[in-house]
């Protein structure tokens, strides 16, 4: 009975640890983590047991799980630092280190670990990138240029000079980031301003 509480007490002082801790089996294998550990990977301590710790925390250096993977062969007890990244929920990318530390009631046995997590860094969420939209004159242009039209058979389907149609496909190319006319309708197609599997080629109601 009393081993039973002091477990129960060990676990609620785990749980409270500000720091993100993790027990891992010697392959990484998370057996335990507190709710610090959780909160990183946007989820509960029970849903991230059986899960590997190196999905989660990626390392920056593979040359540093070579050394814990042989301190692990030979049995020492040293303590190693691995660098990794990951992700936030928000799409954020942070860098930090895992601290790992083998531990084990006897010598002869092959070691769990005790992991835990330092943030070092954090990179924010890459800006959306803007819908693509196209308005009436310009995506009067992408159905010609999808069909296979020239700048003057563009030019001359719709009433402008040719001057007139390189504006426009210039105006457009800035806008979306396109480098050529082949990506221009293929971004055309993938952000629906292009109707897909229509032939010939036709433009969803335009934008501003």
């Amino acid at each position: 009975m009393d081993g039973v509480l002091w477990r129960n007490r060990a676990m609620l002082l785990f749980d409270r640890i500000p720091i993100p801790v993790a027990v891992c089996g010697p392959r990484g294998t998370i057996m335990l983590a507190n709710a610090a550990m959780a909160a990183e990977c946007d989820t509960t301590p029970g849903r991230l047991k059986g899960r590997d710790i190196l999905h989660l925390f990626r390392p920056r250096d593979a040359s540093q799980l070579h050394r814990i993977a042989e301190a692990l062969r030979l049995r020492r007890r040293s303590r190693y630092q691995v660098s990794v990244t990951w992700e936030t929920p928000d799409g954020a990318l942070r860098e930090g280190e895992l601290t790992v530390d083998p531990v084990s009631d006897t010598v002869d046995r092959t070691p769990d670990l005790l992991v835990m997590l330092r943030v070092v860094g954090e990179r924010p969420p890459a800006p959306a990138r803007p819908r693509a939209t196209a308005g009436a004159a310009e995506s009067r242009i992408l159905e010609l240029l999808a069909a296979g039209a020239t700048t003057a058979q563009a030019a001359r389907d719709t009433g402008l000079t040719t001057d007139g149609v390189n504006y426009h496909l210039r105006r457009l190319s800035r806008r979306w980031g396109a480098t050529n006319r082949t990506e221009l309708v293929a971004r055309a197609y993938a952000s629906g301003v292009l109707a897909p599997g229509v032939w010939p080629p036709h433009a969803t109601a335009p934008g501003g």
